[in-house]
């Protein structure tokens, strides 16, 4: 069995992180003005998207990516939490599966933050932004994780809180999970697959039991 992990809303608590590069970004070029509920509502897509979505021009997107990532990695590991149970959930799947993490954030900065919280061991491998071309919704991510594990897609799950891990799982032909303890909703989970759970734990349970 492989079971491949979001971070962002699934196994960690970065919001803090978050909204202050966002903060920061921002306020380095002062064209578009911090809104907190509109980020936290784009967690999930890459960073030059939300950007977008936020306002910024084109023109001035990888700016303000640039600016983003500068302050973040500063602070990443300071300001970001395990979820409760997180780590109960990694260890409990390692013992039943293999184990991967697909996201959308910077490898290189989710690499370094799940060694310090003495989480990496767990994983053979992790995909981030810059290793593909489309991120989630698109397969590539999940395709290129489990082409590194060299494992089919048999038995294959992917646990997420977003629509967009349940969309690249439909894509990529493996079974989703969502939890509730990240950035979207059980309402709005629900029209993007049946099984639901509050958490990375339960998601866990839920999956070694099927």
């Amino acid at each position: 069995m492989t079971i491949l992990f979001d971070l962002d809303g699934t196994l960690i608590d970065s919001t803090e992180a978050i909204l202050e590069s966002f903060d920061v970004a921002l306020k380095t070029f002062g064209e578009v003005s911090f809104d907190e509920a509109a980020i936290k509502a784009e967690v999930g897509h890459p960073l030059d998207a939300m950007f977008r979505t936020l306002g910024v021009r084109e023109e001035k997107v990888w700016e303000h990516v640039a600016a983003y990532k500068a302050h973040y990695r500063t602070i990443a590991c300071e300001k970001t939490v395990l979820l409760p149970r997180a780590k109960e959930a990694v260890a409990l799947a390692a013992a039943h599966a293999r184990l991967g993490v697909v996201t959308t954030k910077t490898a290189e900065y989710s690499r370094e933050m799940l060694v310090y919280m003495g989480m990496m061991d767990y994983f053979e491998v992790l995909i981030g932004r810059e290793d593909v071309t489309h991120p989630k919704p698109h397969c590539e991510p999940i395709d290129k994780a489990l082409e590194a594990m060299h494992v089919s897609k048999s038995e294959c799950w992917m646990v997420g809180d977003t629509p967009m891990d349940m969309l690249a799982a439909k894509s990529a032909g493996i079974d989703s999970v969502a939890v509730c303890c990240g950035y979207t909703g059980k309402e709005t989970l629900r029209e993007y697959t049946p099984n639901i759970v509050p958490d990375a734990y339960e998601a866990v349970q839920f999956i070694v039991e099927s």
